[in-house]
């Protein structure tokens, strides 16, 4: 195994902090102040958890910069003060971004004991076979 240190508990601390600030500036009708102080917790506790060089690298790749572009400057849109385009542009940059992790994470969600029936129900599965690409490709 490895070895978790204080660092990356604090960094998952702050992600988990601005994610929930997030949901409350969107649960609160665009908050933009919610927004904003969710967006700087969640980039910092990344930051904190795989490190700032490996965040630096992770957003500038070559063939991510569309994605980070969107969602950088979702962020820069929120901060200005505009939370619905901003966050429009956040969750477009976050689909690019993490789009070749999805597939990874609805089959490990499929797998979870009672998140996994609801997923795998005829309709519910349907979709994240579309989102997800064909299921037996990816499974592990």
């Amino acid at each position: 195994m490895f070895e978790v240190t204080d660092t990356q508990k604090i960094g998952v601390g702050l992600a988990a902090f601005g994610i929930s600030f997030l949901f409350l500036g969107v649960l609160l009708l665009f908050d933009k102040g919610l927004l904003a102080i969710g967006n700087l917790l969640f980039i910092s506790g990344l930051a904190c958890v795989i490190g700032p060089w490996r965040t630096l690298n992770f957003f500038f790749q070559r063939h991510k910069l569309k994605g980070s572009a969107s969602f950088l400057g979702g962020i820069i849109v929120v901060l200005i003060g505009w939370p619905i385009i901003g966050m429009i542009l956040e969750i477009y940059g976050f689909v690019l971004l993490f789009s070749g992790f999805l597939p990874v994470a609805i089959n490990f969600l499929r797998r979870v004991p009672i998140l996994g029936t609801l997923l795998n129900m005829p309709g519910i599965s349907r979709i994240l076979d579309i989102i997800a690409g064909d299921s037996n490709r990816t499974t592990v």
